[in-house]
């Protein structure tokens, strides 16, 4: 495994090594990892990421050769390097579950540790949860958006990197997706590969005849042929069903199916649906790529396109639309003897102005199961769903009424304890199905991809005042 404990910002460092000069090295303090709007002006975010940050916590240590870097900067004591060079995490860390459908303002990670140890995780939670929530969140739009309809992931060459093709191959399963063209994707994670032709193959031929027969006798059990290398009507179509009389049926097989990579997708798919089926293939499958996004899959079947499944390269891979999924890490609190003081940032913008304290997340449920909204709280608080007294920050005066039939849960869970993980991590597959079961209790108009229901994310009355109280201290000392 690599040791990723050197991916931070330099002022992690520069922050850490005054805390440890200062002796607060060893004082506790709680983080929260959290964003605060939805991208794509969507109605939701899909939690991922979680299982990369659990394993590099796990890992965190530094190396000689790390200390050696650090020394060589002569801004850093020689306590505080003694300090790195044995170091193990040894927080507590909270957070929802992986596949877990998250709003602006929710903490999806939880970090209660000693204030170093806290503060040089910053940027390696942060990009591990903003980099696969993204793609999770973008996937799951498109997967939803192709109405049942297979979706292959096929972005690797137009991902940022390879990490970000294979963690994002991984984010995009989590959010739906069932198959990718990335084969290390499929090594690492289960994620099951597949691929035909590319157009290479095609020109390589004298003829696109010939290239589409030595195809078919290689791979006649899952013959896919490209055809809109040349001309995808007057020869990609005709040849390929040539193929398939003269080469497949013969032989016992049948043409799996056609791919078009280019053109105007919902016209050309029209056309080859009425060749294919006049020649008798209709089991003969259309598949179609070429920057595909939820926006043109809506577009193509509102013009009556004949598509059974689709190959999505960088508008998934990259969430091309809205590539950057704005989480933050704040401090919320620190340890005061046995009790938590909180911790506020203010803003001009209000919102930015975060909600301090150790706090837990919960979900109010119908008597369907559908989640009607969330509320924020202290850690210590006492949660009793028919005596809530809850209030919308916007809306203050307004009385949030809570019915009989409702229930309410957690989101939180504990993931590590005192540096050691009491969490069973699930596979990709698990993952994938809870983010299917989650779906199912998010109401249809959270789902739309424009201009969504406002999923509402409330305060316990307690964690109200206390966040008025210190805005009011905070005015009164300035």
């Amino acid at each position: 495994m690599r040791n990723l404990s050197m991916l931070m910002d330099f002022y992690e460092l520069t922050m850490a090594n005054g805390y440890y000069e200062l002796g607060l090295k060893d004082e506790w303090v709680v983080f929260d990892l959290f964003y605060r709007k939805n991208p794509d002006n969507g109605g939701f975010v899909i939690a991922a990421g979680l299982q990369q940050a659990i394993e590099y916590l796990q890992n965190l240590h530094f190396s000689d050769e790390d200390i050696a870097f650090l020394r060589s900067k002569g801004i850093f004591s020689e306590g505080f390097l003694d300090y790195l060079r044995n170091l193990k995490f040894s927080g507590n860390v909270y957070g929802v579950k992986e596949g877990t459908i998250v709003y602006p303002n929710i903490p999806i990670l939880t970090i209660e540790a000693p204030l170093c140890e806290a503060q040089i995780v910053e940027t390696m939670l942060l990009l591990t949860i903003n980099h696969q929530s993204m793609i999770a969140t973008k996937a799951n739009r498109i997967v939803r958006a192709a109405k049942g309809r297979a979706v292959m992931e096929f972005g690797a060459r137009r991902a940022q990197g390879y990490d970000g093709a294979v963690y994002g191959t991984r984010a995009c399963y989590i959010g739906g997706v069932g198959s990718t063209a990335t084969v290390m994707a499929d090594q690492m994670f289960d994620v099951p590969s597949v691929g035909t032709m590319a157009h290479s193959w095609v020109q390589y031929f004298d003829s696109e005849y010939e290239a589409f027969k030595a195809y078919a006798k290689i791979y006649p059990t899952n013959c896919i042929l490209l055809v809109d290398t040349y001309d995808v009507i007057n020869s990609g179509i005709p040849n390929a069903i040539k193929v398939a009389k003269e080469v497949l049926e013969p032989n016992g097989y049948k043409l799996q199916g056609v791919r078009l990579d280019s053109g105007d997708l919902a016209y050309l798919s029209k056309k080859v649906r009425v060749m294919l089926d006049k020649a008798g293939l209709t089991d003969t499958k259309i598949v179609v790529s070429n920057s595909i996004d939820e926006y043109l899959l809506e577009s193509l079947f509102d013009q009556g396109a004949k598509i059974d499944s689709f190959g999505v390269g960088e508008r998934m891979i990259t969430s091309s639309s809205e590539p950057v999924f704005g989480g933050v890490y704040k401090i919320v609190a620190k340890k005061q003897e046995s009790e938590y003081l909180p911790k506020i940032k203010i803003s001009e913008n209000n919102e930015k102005i975060t909600n301090s304290g150790f706090k837990y997340s919960y979900r109010v449920y119908d008597e369907n199961g559908i989640g009607m909204f969330d509320f924020l709280a202290l850690h210590d608080e006492e949660i009793d769903i028919k005596n809530l007294d809850l209030v919308d920050e916007n809306k203050p005066y307004k009385h949030i009424k809570i019915n009989n039939d409702w229930t309410v849960k957690r989101l939180q869970q504990q993931f590590i304890k005192d540096g050691k993980l009491i969490y069973e991590l699930p596979t990709l597959k698990q993952i994938q199905d809870e983010v299917k079961a989650n779906l199912a209790k998010v109401w249809d108009e959270e789902k739309r991809f424009s201009f969504p229901h406002k999923h509402y994310v409330d305060l316990t009355r307690k964690l109200y005042d206390v966040k008025c109280e210190m805005l009011k201290n905070y005015e009164a000392k300035n």
